[in-house]
């Protein structure tokens, strides 16, 4: 009934916050992977899109059972990497800009939170200002993190991908 299970498994509350700036290129992946997953309406499932993260973020993060952190990533192997993401006090922490370490602390030291939390970085390559769409290379890159991502909410099963 209205107890959360599925099928005789409990349904894990998942946010997604996408962070990026759609203004620049392919620092729109975050938005737009949460735009996507959204679209899909999978159960259970939140999505939040930001510039950038922010001490109120703590919050939402603290009602969730799993948060992805998705954005975009110069430095990874195309695809995607998806990584853990460990509390980090203090960790880049200002009150308009957080790291995803500095928000999973907050959350855990104000609201008790205990989620589990994973950065997904999805390959960009074009960050140009003024330039509101994704380059070629970033669009083929979201289609495959938005299947894995969409396949681990639906399993309630996460794990660390790297190309």
């Amino acid at each position: 009934p209205g107890d959360g299970r599925k099928g005789g498994r409990m349904e894990r509350r998942v946010l997604v916050i996408g962070i990026g700036n759609p203004a620049r290129g392919d620092d729109g992946i975050g938005p737009a992977l949460a735009a996507e997953l959204e679209a899909a309406g999978l159960p259970g499932l939140t999505v939040d899109a930001a510039y950038q993260l922010s001490v109120e973020d703590a919050y939402d993060v603290a009602q969730a059972d799993v948060v992805v952190f998705a954005d975009a990533d110069v430095s990874c192997a195309p695809p995607f990497r998806l990584t853990r993401v460990e509390p980090a006090p203090g960790d880049g922490f200002t009150s308009h800009s957080c790291t995803p370490g500095a928000v999973l602390a907050l959350a855990r030291e104000q609201f008790g939170a205990r989620c589990e939390a994973w950065l997904l970085g999805v390959r960009g390559y074009e960050f140009e200002p003024f330039v509101e769409s994704m380059s070629d290379g970033a669009r083929a890159n979201l289609a495959p993190a938005v299947d894995a991502i969409g396949a681990m909410i639906r399993s309630g099963c996460f794990e660390e991908r790297k190309p």
